[in-house]
């Protein structure tokens, strides 16, 4: 019979050193098939777009997945979660249904996972202020995954709603972490050796004059040619990482910079693999910006599905 795994089920699994500890090895054995994510967007009847992303996984002989993810903006006004997925996990030698898993919570630990694997590369050794901007459902595995790959002595959150933010703070000061509230970006910016942001903004909320030199900037909200949570300058002035650049170039992040004509493709440095193979060096010096432009991988919900044990 086939199995479901709910998310507490998948976060009382996944710990933040095995997944980044298997990201790392699969990105450096490069050995997973895994074609370009599908996305349909539509219309919906009140005027608002949603979106459907398909996005599979294989690893001949070993491992199947298929990941379907819905992503509707429109969620947030009710208090509704606005990405929701699952995912089909398979015998990679059968073809069997193995599981069905809540894919809400594997996305979530597996982006983070990722974010905090770049920046283990890209942020500088003695990075020691985060600053995570949103406060959905990433912000907390955000933070944590972060705190998991360096030790900070300061985590600042902020968001739109500040009530929101100071409710972050106080979830991750329950487990031990130097979390604070914060309501002035920009001062917040200034000051941050890191920042990660989580939003779904379709405009830029990150300006580049605010960053101090040798700040990594990770990005991972804006997904789709329309969402933007960076200006151009914040992109032009960094050494440029992706995870996936076919993604990542139609994220308007990069979109909208590369339509200006303010970079080329070729700005896109390395990707998250190379820094893993060691072909990539990272972060060249304690002044340069960084940043880091995830849009997800099919990779990584498989790596992540299969740490998972199936009753």
């Amino acid at each position: 019979m086939t199995q479901f795994l709910d998310g507490t089920e998948i976060n009382q699994q996944l710990d933040w050193p095995s997944l980044i500890a298997q990201l790392k090895d699969w990105f450096t054995a490069s050995k997973v098939q895994a074609p370009e994510r599908q996305i349909c967007t539509i219309e919906q009847p009140d005027g608002s777009t949603a979106s459907l992303l398909i996005m599979p996984a294989w690893i001949p002989g070993q491992a199947i997945g298929v990941k379907v993810v819905t992503f509707f903006p429109q969620n947030a006004s009710q208090g509704l979660s606005t990405i929701n997925a699952g995912y089909l996990s398979f015998d990679g030698q059968t073809g069997q249904l193995r599981a069905v898993m809540e894919g809400d919570a594997l996305t979530e630990q597996r982006t983070a996972a990722a974010s905090a694997l770049a920046a283990s590369y890209l942020a500088r050794k003695n990075a020691k202020r985060l600053l995570v901007v949103g406060t959905g459902q990433l912000a907390r595995s955000v933070a944590t995954a972060h705190a998991a790959v360096r030790s900070y002595d300061s985590i600042h959150i902020w968001g739109r709603t500040s009530s929101k933010a100071q409710t972050v703070a106080e979830d991750l000061q329950a487990l031990g972490l130097p979390a604070a509230a914060t309501t002035d970006l920009q001062t917040a910016c200034r000051g941050a050796d890191v920042i990660s942001t989580v939003t779904a903004s379709t405009r830029p909320i990150i300006h580049g004059e605010w960053l101090k030199p040798g700040t990594h900037l990770d990005l991972i909200g804006a997904f789709q040619p329309n969402m933007r949570e960076s200006d151009t300058k914040a992109i032009t002035q960094a050494n440029l990482f992706v995870d996936n650049p076919v993604g990542a170039l139609q994220a308007g992040d990069l979109a909208t910079p590369l339509t200006e004509g303010a970079i080329q493709e070729s700005h896109i440095s390395a990707t998250l693999t190379d820094l893993c193979q060691g072909s990539s060096k990272g972060r060249k010096s304690n002044t340069e910006y960084t940043v880091f432009k995830s849009v997800g991988m099919a990779l990584e919900d498989l790596a992540a599905a299969s740490l998972i044990r199936v009753p």
